[in-house]
């Protein structure tokens, strides 16, 4: 005998079908799904939303983007299950921005929606406080009143090079957590620089300058930021910047509280614990802070009335997310600039081929300072394998610490601390036969073998075995030397030739944040020299060849950016600051620091690229992945008619001291490349992702990584 009927559960009267953006990271599913509303939720169901749906028998998450009238869905449609929170933390101007960050980066839009909205903290969110009655958060703009799509330096600029832009000033708002009206802050430091002061008054007045910044050395950098930020506050707009670390990010906080006074900004970390990151990110959304800083989470920060986005170092490798679709911060921000009008700010010592190709493009001006105060503000550089020291020292060129390193930091101990760079951790992470040379390796795994600390054991880099009674594989001599030195080894080599100078090391987990003005030698890796009060009298960069012989596309423009960040932080040459690299004073890269002339090697490096058809004068995408998978992706891909594919090679991105079984293991993975002109790299995206489109909806075994424009290709 049948059961009773089951009822229908009553629909809302208006606007019934709800567009759902689901949280399934599938190819074949990165779409929006239509639901019914049922009445009991038809308040509640407001766009931006989190919800509940039932899809394919499970309970999933997923974002309401939007109400409609009807739905062109043919069949039945489902009802919303619940609405987990009435907070609508996905606003249209964001929801727009990561459908267009999943298109470019050949992702899909789940995946972006996890990086740009924090996790819901149910308590942080019922405590953060709301906007007072009748307090309305600025409107987000539509999905489709936005600039049309494009991407950055693909055409000039709307105005002349060299001219703000033309957007009109947007009117302050009074509401709670706004920013009082208040006169543009003056120029100060930004004086130094041709085109600072006209930048400076064009975020005043509201207007959308576009700007490379080749920052001038020293300490000036965050409050130089904090006055951008200040004077397109003075225009009623906000501001986003984004650095690459908790330390940089310290820095903004404390020259931001100074310009801005307490209260008027906020900082986004993933350090700050699920609780603190969701409340503030949450201030934000509802417009109790237009002033957002962070590291690069806070890419995608819905910030209102977004005027100006700027980004620090934006070579540093911390901005390029690690997950799916592995955005880019700089590209993230500039795409932001372009969709909403907003200014931009792309800063650092040094500068990168893609920043160049901006302002090669039209799309952003080089904001630089003449040579002369260029001169006045940067120190004194010199090359241990220059001529005059190779007359000096014969050995100049093949010692590790040669006299010019030597009597640089024992000059600059006269005067204060001094900066010993070094481009690895630990203690001696290379050893090999003291006879012929032959690397030493480990008999259990074949891992490379290491000393952890002076009298230590050798102990191999990847199963940890001990080999105590070591003998080379090829002459069968007992005795190690060492091939590359650490940290450590070389703090406790400048320890002996200077036993009376306090010895301090900085690196990975025991990073110092700051030294005081007394002198002592600081043993530093790159991107943990700290800071030192009134600036490092001296510094010296040891190993160079080790960061210029990289086997990487951006070796050079790698190693020139640790060099400049760290002689950034010496004083400047007329107070007497020096800074000695050990390397040959041939290179371009190293003359480039001699110099203190980035713009240079980065047009250089630019120009290089565009004849060897590599990014960015390109796009380029790595497939990695079992052959077979690798192979069947681009088999099943419409590639533009320009592709050329490339490969496949062995290991994706294994280096040799990688452990058996890492990701990118040459005996598990192969990766290919795919090359297309800037133009066509729109549709070199689509056909990537409609071809994972056909394995996820296949279910065909075996990942395959589709990464566009990865950081390191070779």
């Amino acid at each position: 005998m049948a059961g009773p009927a089951k009822q229908a559960k009553p629909v809302a009267g208006t606007l019934p079908v709800a567009r759902v953006a689901v949280d399934i990271a599938l190819a074949h599913l990165d779409r929006p799904f239509d639901y019914l509303v049922p009445e009991r939720l038809a308040q509640s169901a407001t766009a931006g939303c989190r919800v509940r749906v039932r899809f394919a028998g499970q309970l999933v998450g997923g974002y309401l983007l939007e109400r409609v009238t009807s739905s062109e869905h043919p069949g039945r449609l489902a009802a919303l299950q619940r609405v987990v929170s009435h907070e609508p933390v996905l606003s249209p101007e964001i929801a727009a921005l990561a459908r267009e960050v999943a298109d470019r980066y050949a992702g899909t839009m789940a995946d972006v929606l996890r990086l740009a909205i924090p996790p819901r903290h149910a308590r942080a969110e019922a405590a953060a406080p709301r906007p007072e009655p009748g307090h309305r958060a600025p409107d987000d703009p539509p999905a489709g009143s936005v600039t049309p799509r494009g991407e950055p330096g693909d055409r000039p600029a709307a105005t002349p090079r060299g001219e703000p832009g033309d957007r009109p000033a947007a009117t302050p708002r009074d509401g709670p957590g706004d920013l009082p009206a208040a006169p543009p802050p003056p120029p100060g430091p930004w004086a130094r620089y041709a085109a600072g002061e006209a930048f400076l008054a064009a975020l005043a007045d509201g207007k959308a300058p576009r700007a490379v910044w080749s920052a001038l050395p020293g300490s000036h950098w965050p409050g130089e930021i904090a006055r951008a930020a200040a004077a397109t506050a003075a225009g009623g707009r906000g501001t986003l910047i984004v650095v690459p670390d908790g330390r940089d990010l310290d820095q903004i906080d404390a020259a931001l509280g100074d310009m801005l006074g307490p209260g008027r900004h906020v900082t986004l970390a993933a350090d700050l614990g699920p609780a603190e990151r969701y409340r503030r990110w949450l201030a934000v959304r509802r417009g109790a802070a237009r002033v957002v800083a962070g590291t690069r989470s806070a890419m995608f920060a819905p910030v209102s009335d977004l005027g100006l986005v700027v980004i620090w170092d934006d070579g540093d490798d911390l901005h390029a997310e690690p997950r799916a679709p592995y955005p880019h911060a700089r590209e993230v921000l500039a795409l932001r600039a372009h969709r909403l009008g907003a200014a931009a700010l792309i800063g650092g010592f040094a500068r990168t081929a893609e920043a160049t190709s901006l302002v090669a493009s039209g799309w952003a001006v080089a904001v630089t300072a003449p040579r002369h105060v260029v001169r006045d503000h940067a120190p004194q550089v010199q090359a241990t394998g220059a001529d005059a020291e190779l007359a000096r020292d014969e050995a100049a060129r093949s010692a590790r610490l040669p006299s010019l390193a030597l009597r640089t930091a024992r000059d600059g101990l006269s005067r204060g601390p001094v900066l010993i760079q070094v481009p690895r951790r630990g203690y001696v992470v290379a050893i090999g036969c003291e006879r012929c040379r032959e690397r030493a390796r480990c008999r259990t795994c074949g891992g490379p073998l290491a000393l952890e600390q002076a009298g230590g054991a050798v102990r191999c880099r990847w199963c940890g075995t001990g080999d105590a009674a070591w003998r080379c594989s090829r002459c069968g001599h007992p005795r190690v030397r060492a091939l590359m030195t650490g940290a450590g080894r070389t703090a406790e080599e400048l320890g002996r030739a200077f036993p009376a100078v306090p010895m301090l090391t900085s690196g990975g987990a025991e990073t110092i944040p700051a030294v005081p003005a007394s002198p002592a030698l600081v043993v530093a890796t790159p991107g943990a020299e700290p800071g030192a009060e009134g600036g490092y009298a001296a510094a010296v960069l040891l190993d160079g060849w080790v960061l210029l012989g990289r086997p990487g596309l951006r070796a050079a423009e790698e190693a020139l950016r640790r060099w400049m960040n760290a002689a950034a932080l010496v004083v400047p040459a007329a107070a007497g600051g020096a800074v000695a690299i050990v390397a040959d004073a041939g290179f371009p890269t190293v003359q480039a620091l001699v110099r203190w002339d980035p713009v240079t090697h980065s047009e250089r490096e630019l120009s290089e690229r565009t004849e060897l058809r590599f990014p960015p004068a390109v796009r380029m995408a790595s497939v990695t992945g079992p052959a077979e998978g690798v192979r069947a992706l681009l088999d099943a891909a419409s590639l533009p008619g320009q592709a050329e594919v490339l490969g496949p090679v062995p290991g994706g991105y294994a280096s040799p001291d990688s452990p058996p079984g890492a990701p990118g293991d040459p005996a598990e993975q192969v990766r290919m490349l795919v090359r297309v002109p800037r133009p066509a790299g729109p549709a070199l995206a689509r056909a990537l992702h409609d071809a994972q489109a056909v394995r996820s909806a296949r279910k065909d075994a075996g990942g395959v990584r589709v990464q566009l424009d990865p950081p390191e290709l070779i």
